[in-house]
């Protein structure tokens, strides 16, 4: 079963407007055997540690279970169009 969540990375020069076209899927596997998916919504370029953090601090900081700080065991996509 996935549970889902929210979280956003906007940096200082870029606008959320212009992350429209995509935004990134993290899975971070928890203690209860579940898996719980994060929507991140950053820029193309964004580095994979800084969408880890944005939703393990956000599974973190909710109700559900324990989730392991370790990076290897997320799963990072990008989803959505490609920026033109």
């Amino acid at each position: 079963m996935l549970r889902a969540g929210c979280a956003t990375i906007v940096p200082r020069r870029s606008s959320v407007r212009g992350m429209e076209s995509g935004c990134w899927l993290v899975t971070l596997p928890a203690t209860d055997g579940r898996l719980y998916v994060y929507r991140v919504y950053a820029p193309a370029d964004a580095l994979p540690a800084d969408l880890f953090w944005d939703a393990w601090h956000c599974h973190d900081e909710g109700p559900f279970p324990r989730a392991p700080d370790l990076f290897d065991a997320a799963v990072i996509r990008r989803v959505g169009r490609a920026p033109r």
